[in-house]
């Protein structure tokens, strides 16, 4: 006999199908195409079901950007806390993105939907970027306690090192969206050790130069 969910467990189930549900159909027909009560039928719920859990699909979108980033940011940040040489994490990291994208590239079509809705909707676009700060924050934290593990300086502040890194991991996500023969899986991961020795090279560079300035 299986265990009776509790009303939680319930919960998260139907937030969990009506999430699935509405990337399929966002991605099948677009964001403005296809209806909350489309979303709530394919999930197998009331529309007022889809109400309990998400007040629009604004919001519901912004649930599924929570969740998705915060999994894959947990990753990232293990990855910063091994002993492996700063280059060589940046490899790394660019290789568990091209495998996050890859397993899910419905993901990736809706994301960009979502962003473009954003330049035509402000109040959105203002919920966005909130969380996108927030998620950004975050990186700049671990690269911080990383260059502090390392005794390094960074050369540029770590709140702007993070917008590079959402910056090209975002464009290489749209280039192997429009060109996925052409972008392989090695693109990405050389890019951000190519990015990465450069940042290196260039707070060599800076340090005779600041401690020179300490004396």
């Amino acid at each position: 006999m299986s265990r009776r969910l509790t009303r939680k467990e319930q919960q998260e189930r139907t937030r969990t199908r009506i999430m699935r549900s509405a990337a399929k159909l966002f991605c099948r027909h677009g964001l403005e195409r296809a209806s909350i009560d489309d979303v709530a039928h394919d999930a197998g719920y009331t529309k007022g079901a889809f109400y309990a859990n998400f007040k629009s699909k604004e919001d519901l979108f912004l649930a599924m950007l929570d969740e998705r980033f915060a999994a894959h940011l947990e990753r990232v940040e293990r990855l910063l806390e091994t002993d492996a040489e700063p280059v060589r994490q940046a490899r790394a990291g660019g290789a568990e993105f091209v495998r996050w994208i890859s397993a899910d590239p419905e993901w990736e079509r809706l994301f960009f939907e979502f962003a473009a809705y954003a330049t035509r909707n402000e109040a959105f676009r203002r919920e966005l970027v909130a969380r996108y700060r927030t998620l950004r924050a975050r990186l700049a934290d671990a690269y911080a306690r990383r260059a502090g593990t390392l005794e390094l300086e960074s050369p540029i502040p770590f709140d702007q090192l993070a917008l590079m890194t959402f910056a090209m991991s975002n464009g290489a996500a749209f280039e192997k969206l429009l060109e996925p023969d052409v972008v392989t899986d090695e693109l990405h991961p050389t890019m951000m050790a190519i990015f990465f020795t450069g940042l290196r090279t260039l707070a060599q560079q800076q340090q005779p130069a600041q401690r020179a300035g300490r004396r």
